[in-house]
């Protein structure tokens, strides 16, 4: 079964603290079944489930970026659960990937969807109603929450690819992170970035 859905992914993450493609295979395996892929990831990680996402990430690393014309720079923090994570190269190089993702990337203002404020994304709602007004009434919604998608695609970090595609596979920001949790057995979580260019 190849079409599992991304929300449910998503549900079993947030569920089990497992890694995104570990919870992909385990519905997989289980056809989709929640409950299933819950009991396979339980013989797959035994006590780690469910610590994962749970644990506090209180160590971390602040890193930046500039680029070489010097006109843009990022500063980024990074957390994970022990200073021996946080010295680790692989972790520190992650967190200037993502800065010099964001460099390149000006409308990213938020780190994930929940950390958009209500109000803007109402507004920008109201925006895409008015444009789509002249559709059908019964395909409005659906046209709008397309439009919404996108613009949250450009504005959250997570949601987004980083921009050498080549290097990383086409992966999210989100699927490098959680690939690199997954490495560390620890919570890696972007906890804040600055973005600054000259003139802005």
């Amino acid at each position: 079964m190849s079409d599992i859905k991304a929300a449910d992914v998503a549900a079993l993450r947030k569920q089990t603290g497992a890694g995104m493609m570990d919870c992909k295979e385990a519905l997989t395996e289980a056809a989709g079944d929640m409950e299933r892929a819950v009991e396979l990831l339980r013989v797959k990680m035994g006590n780690k489930l469910g610590k994962l996402a749970g644990r506090e990430a209180a160590e971390g690393t602040v890193q930046s970026y500039i680029h070489a014309t010097g006109t843009v720079g990022v500063l980024i923090e990074v957390n994970c659960n022990t200073d021996f994570v946080a010295r680790n190269d692989e972790f520190v190089a992650f967190a200037r990937e993502v800065a010099m993702h964001i460099a390149a990337s000006p409308a990213t203002r938020f780190i994930d969807a929940d950390s958009v404020p209500a109000e803007e994304r109402e507004a920008e709602e109201r925006v895409f109603a008015e444009q789509v007004a002249d559709k059908p009434a019964d395909i409005q919604p659906k046209i709008i929450q397309g439009m919404l998608d996108k613009w949250l695609d450009e504005v959250v970090l997570l949601r987004q690819q980083h921009v050498n595609a080549d290097r990383h596979e086409n992966k999210t920001i989100d699927q490098i992170r959680e690939e690199l949790s997954a490495k560390t057995g620890e919570n890696i979580v972007i906890t804040r970035f600055q973005r600054y260019a000259v003139g802005e």
